[in-house]
């Protein structure tokens, strides 16, 4: 019988955790299961017997961390260790009416990891599954529908009888850790051909995923719940879950009154925990049905925060977007003078640093948010990858669009000086791409005419132009709708910017930062990454020029290469230096 038959009539009952029961089992210290595929086959063979004996009807092979970034190993390796698993996990069910299905957990990703050598990867462990009869797909714990769709895809392409189910893992509050909701990821699925089922396992217990499928609209589809016993404590460096199983058994079946399909268990859950579930279902397998549609619908807002800045560059006119540094101290007399004094040269947005040099400073969404309300001007904070967690970084977002910020520049961050990594260390859970990603996943949320819109850093004067527009158009993918760039100085920067306007429709605000004087143009020249001055732009400053000789030629060389752009660009980011609002006033002006 295929799955999806089977689904028609009856829940289906799948097992309990691998890897913490194989630590419980074993007294081991690992949750890492996999290897015992080849070292150890009779405790994987007597877990998967005892989850069958306590009324397991689908059996999951043990090989979730089965890639070679998790296992550390080879190909070979890799291939043998799926392979056994999979023998292993056939064996038990030999005979048996239960179903296997073939475990694949996410593989690991670092922030330079290239899409292409994950896919490949993946399709590396699928054929492997393939070549063995693998017939049902479990694709566990995931935080995005993305690899999900396009290995769905090939996997039907290779079978197409095969059948596959997506499990995603989501917090108490219902989002992933890549801040996709529960709601968007039951969405997205619906759309995929080829799925089965679809659903939730991971992350959460029992009571806190039921109130997130709670929220769902889930009539008549194949919905998975997959909860972990509960949550973990660490006791003398093992990780142990409470013995829970009749509370569990008891409480998954208010997940099936919901409608849901397939129940089981996850970390933490045992033989004993799958026994409680069928006691509980005491020979009632019929699903439940439900008679009313439980999601969330979205509200127009009518008090819709205006975005005069986007507005303008929608419709084709040039702006003006002038950087202010927070203040490295409790005064913030100086910024404010020098907002106050922007907006009444014409500026359209002021933008804020994030700790720029990854020097502390006060923070870019406090300080734009006191900008905007005391001055009345749009405010562009950036949010940089650096300081923060995906948690702390969701929570700045969500209290910036509280407080009417609807533009932000997510940049990854200037990297933590090594002379202080001793004292600080740098987070970036992710980069610039997928804040945007995330970001993205909260405008969900939002009426589409109060939206965050949020753009990302461009740097001309790197070489490879093809590169910087290939990751330009990953960045489009990932929401944004403009670009500021670093300083642009010289002509191989300018060329860069034509070819990747002919190339990408993407809004470019082009970079200018003036020279305050002979040594900042030595030191931006020689200590700034990003940063190319040439030798002729240079000289035009010396050691005995006044400040305000200084300054002049600073301002003329910041008025030509602005115009020298102006025709290329969609609008000039004027980066303030030292806060000289002066400088920047009078290069405003020329401009105009």
């Amino acid at each position: 019988m295929h799955l999806k038959d089977y689904l028609k009539n009856k829940i289906l009952i799948a097992d309990g955790a691998m890897g913490t029961y194989y630590s419980k089992k074993t007294n081991k210290n690992t949750t890492v299961s996999e290897f015992a595929n080849i070292n150890d086959k009779k405790i994987i063979e007597a877990i998967h017997n005892e989850y069958i004996d306590a009324g397991a009807k689908l059996i999951r092979t043990n090989t979730f961390s089965a890639n070679t970034v998790s296992l550390k190993c080879n190909r070979n390796e890799l291939r043998e260790i799926i392979t056994e698993g999979y023998n292993i996990a056939m064996n038990c069910t030999m005979d048996k009416d239960v179903f296997v299905g073939a475990s694949i957990g996410p593989i690991p990703e670092k922030l330079d990891s290239e899409k292409e050598s994950i896919l490949d990867e993946y399709y590396f462990i699928i054929d492997t599954l393939i070549s063995l009869g693998a017939d049902i797909f479990i694709f566990e714990t995931f935080s995005n529908i993305n690899y999900i769709k396009i290995l769905t895809e090939y996997i039907l392409s290779k079978n197409q009888q095969a059948e596959i189910i997506a499990q995603f893992k989501v917090n108490s509050f219902g989002y992933s850790k890549d801040g996709i909701s529960a709601r968007r990821l039951i969405e997205e699925a619906r759309k995929i051909k080829g799925l089965v089922a679809y659903g939730f396992n991971c992350g959460i217990g029992v009571r806190h995923l039921y109130k997130v499928i709670r929220l769902l609209d889930i009539e008549n589809e194949n919905i998975v719940a997959i909860p972990n016993a509960g949550y973990p404590d660490k006791i003398y460096e093992r990780t142990v879950y409470r013995d829970n199983a009749k509370y569990f058994g008891e409480a998954i079946i208010d997940i099936k009154k919901l409608g849901v399909k397939v129940i089981g268990g996850c970390c933490g859950t045992t033989p004993d925990h799958i026994k409680e579930i069928v006691n509980s279902l005491d020979g009632d397998y019929e699903p439940s049905s439900i008679s009313h549609r439980n999601a969330i619908k979205k509200t127009r807002n009518i008090n819709a925060v205006p975005n005069r800045f986007y507005k303008k560059l929608q419709e084709d006119r040039f702006v003006v977007a002038v950087e202010l540094d927070p203040p490295h101290n409790g005064n913030a007399q100086k910024i404010m003078e020098c907002a106050h004094r922007l907006k009444a040269e014409g500026v359209d947005i002021i933008t804020i640093a994030d700790s720029p040099l990854s020097r502390p400073r006060a923070d870019s969404i406090i300080m734009a948010n006191k900008i905007a309300k005391e001055v009345g001007i749009d405010v562009m904070p950036h949010i940089c990858c650096r300081d923060k967690n995906v948690i702390a970084l969701k929570s700045v977002i969500m209290g910036a669009h509280i407080e009417k910020i609807r533009n932000l520049l997510l940049v990854t961050g200037d990297p933590i000086p090594s002379e202080e990594r001793i004292e600080t260390s740098s987070v970036f859970n992710v980069n610039s791409i997928k804040l945007m990603e995330l970001v993205k996943e909260l405008n969900v949320d939002y009426d589409k005419d109060d939206s965050i819109i949020y753009g990302g850093a461009l740097n001309p004067n790197l070489t490879h132009v093809d590169k910087i527009i290939k990751r330009i158009k990953r960045k489009q993918e990932a929401g944004a709708k403009y670009l500021l760039t670093q300083p642009v100085y010289n002509e191989k920067a300018i060329n860069n910017l034509k070819m990747i306007k002919e190339n990408t429709d993407i809004k470019i605000l082009g970079g200018i930062m003036p020279i305050v004087s002979y040594r900042n143009a030595q030191f931006l020249n020689n200590e700034i990454a990003g940063i190319e001055i040439p030798d002729d732009i240079c000289n035009m400053f010396s050691k005995d020029m006044t400040r305000e000789e200084a300054e002049n030629v600073g301002v003329r060389v910041a008025v030509d290469m602005a115009m020298n752009i102006k025709d290329i660009v969609d609008g000039i980011y004027l980066m303030t230096p030292f806060n000289r609002v002066e400088m920047v006033s009078k290069i405003v002006k020329c401009i105009r």
